[in-house]
């Protein structure tokens, strides 16, 4: 009879070698140069993770985009914008741009500028001389001067709304020319200049009424400028009704804290809000962003208002397609998935962690693909029962529960070897930081418990879902493996049509995106 450590290791060198190393100096497979800029795209927040700080993550997308062709930084930004639901990293791509290809930076800032908060953010980047300037420039002042004169009102006052900069410091910067009295008037009362009161935009009069007798009706203007002022609970609840979707999901206890749900009808109103399907549509709320208000809840947010995010929650993953076959979805519990998703941030770090999301992943997976298998891991694969009939809110939880301690990627595909178990979509969750399983010289551990399970499942395919953007991943240089970024349903997508087989490749699905 052969030799099977022999022969496990001729076959052992048939696969593809690593090449690089991850945060952990475990051996790993580098993404090329456009699925890095993909994978960073699509994961990062710009922000302090645990394996890197918040400089060292936009170094890295710099001299990612400077690895390939301007037209694929265009298609990744406004891949990342519209399908990624990205903020930070298509405004960094869009400015990048302007330097690089000045004339892809216009139709990109036409697709991922599409909101007041984008346009700081943009004009932040641009002179923070990261991308090479310190100035706007002549034509991205321009493209800030058209979405000035182009922006509704609401556009305008939503804008108008955070700072460093402020919409004040963006109109001194571009000086735009107003073409109406209306604009005028209101580019003069947000600089504090001389203006025409009598063409004050409606909703500007109002609110300047307003301050002068807060007794009355609250004005149409975001709600942030009216909570500098002291309020009663009826208007608080008043606010409650007319709030953002997004804004209501992110205040509840503020709401409760000023009694608002103490006034008739709020609670009904605001639950109502909260669970209705194409306002969570419209909004385009992640699921990861209801579990965070869910979690946030206190107790002076009602029953009803909670049992509505459930809800929400439940609705946001409704387009999670089902895959056919055996489906094994394994999420990564180990320590460092226990940092913020979106990372470190001064005041602003989320409460959902990297496992949250993974399990979060898992449980959607679960919903819709009921005779799924999950196998969380860290250092090894952890025993857990889960409901698959169960509320995604209550299965996100048990999974997220489990876990801590060193990384081992490979651990669910060795229990499956172990098993002989048969597979046709294995999906890994994972900032894929493994080092527990790390061996010299080679393939990783991971590709060659993969490669035992294709032997005997040859149609199986192998997704590893990327949710931090440290550019390495665990399995790579095989037809049957995605590697793929992100944490959006443009994810989800993505691994339904690999299954089916209609695509074989992340960054090809971002090549098709038309600019």
């Amino acid at each position: 009879m052969a030799n099977k450590s022999l022969f496990a290791a001729a076959i052992a060198k048939l696969l593809p070698a690593t090449d690089s190393v991850n945060r952990e100096f475990a051996p790993a497979y580098a993404y090329g140069p456009q699925a890095r800029l993909a994978q960073l795209a699509a994961t990062g927040t710009l922000s302090e993770s645990v394996y890197a700080s918040a400089e060292t993550h936009l170094a890295e997308t710099i001299e990612a985009a400077k690895a390939v062709d301007p037209l694929f930084v265009a298609k990744t930004a406004i891949y990342a914008r519209e399908a990624g639901t990205m903020k930070d990293m298509p405004a960094l791509l869009c400015a990048y741009l302007s330097l690089a290809d000045p004339d892809l930076a216009v139709v990109v800032f036409g697709r991922v500028i599409d909101t007041g908060r984008m346009l700081r953010t943009f004009v932040q980047i641009m002179r923070s001389g990261q991308v090479g300037r310190t100035s706007l420039g002549t034509r991205p002042k321009r493209l800030v001067q058209t979405w000035l004169e182009t922006a509704s009102m609401r556009d305008l006052m939503a804008a108008a709304t955070g700072n460093d900069p402020s919409l004040a410091d963006i109109v001194r910067m571009v000086r735009p020319k107003p073409a109406t009295d209306e604009r005028r008037a209101f580019y003069g009362w947000l600089i504090g200049k001389p203006y025409d009161v009598a063409a004050l935009p409606v909703e500007i009069a109002a609110f300047e009424a307003w301050k002068r007798d807060p007794a009355g009706a609250l004005p149409p203007v975001p709600f942030e400028w009216l909570t500098a002022f002291p309020l009663t609970a009826e208007q608080w609840g008043e606010l409650a009704r007319s709030m953002g979707w997004q804004a209501l999901r992110m205040n509840l206890n503020t709401l409760a804290r000023n009694a608002a749900f103490d006034v008739s009808g709020v609670t009904d109103a605001v639950a109502a809000r909260l669970s209705d399907s194409a306002a969570i549509g419209k909004a385009r709320v992640l699921p990861y962003q209801l579990m965070v208000a869910l979690g946030s809840a206190g107790e002076g947010v009602p029953l009803k208002v909670q049992a509505a995010l459930d809800t929400a929650l439940e609705a946001s993953v409704l387009t999670v397609p089902s895959v056919a076959g055996r489906v094994v979805v394994c999420p990564d519990m180990s320590g460092s998935m226990a940092s913020p998703a979106t990372g470190f941030r001064k005041g602003a770090t989320s409460k959902v962690s990297c496992n949250d999301v993974a399990a979060l992943v898992a449980s959607a997976m679960l919903r819709t693909n009921r005779e799924a298998r999950v196998l969380p891991f860290a250092e090894k694969v952890v025993s857990i029962t889960l409901d698959p009939h169960a509320r995604l809110a209550v299965n996100t939880v048990k999974l997220a529960a489990v876990g801590g301690g060193g990384t081992n990627v490979s651990a669910p595909l060795a229990r499956l070897n172990a098993e002989r178990a048969a597979v046709d979509l294995v999906v890994i969750v994972s900032d894929n930081q493994s080092w527990v399983d790390g061996v010299q010289g080679g393939a990783t551990q991971t590709m060659r418990e993969w490669d035992k399970i294709v032997r005997r499942n040859p149609a199986a395919k192998l997704v590893c879902i990327d949710i931090q953007p440290h550019g390495t991943t665990q399995a790579s240089g095989r037809a049957e493996i995605l590697n793929v970024g992100g944490f959006s349903d443009a994810v989800f997508d993505t691994i339904a049509k690999f299954a089916r087989g209609e695509t074989r490749d992340w960054v090809g699905i971002i090549e098709q995106t038309e600019v």
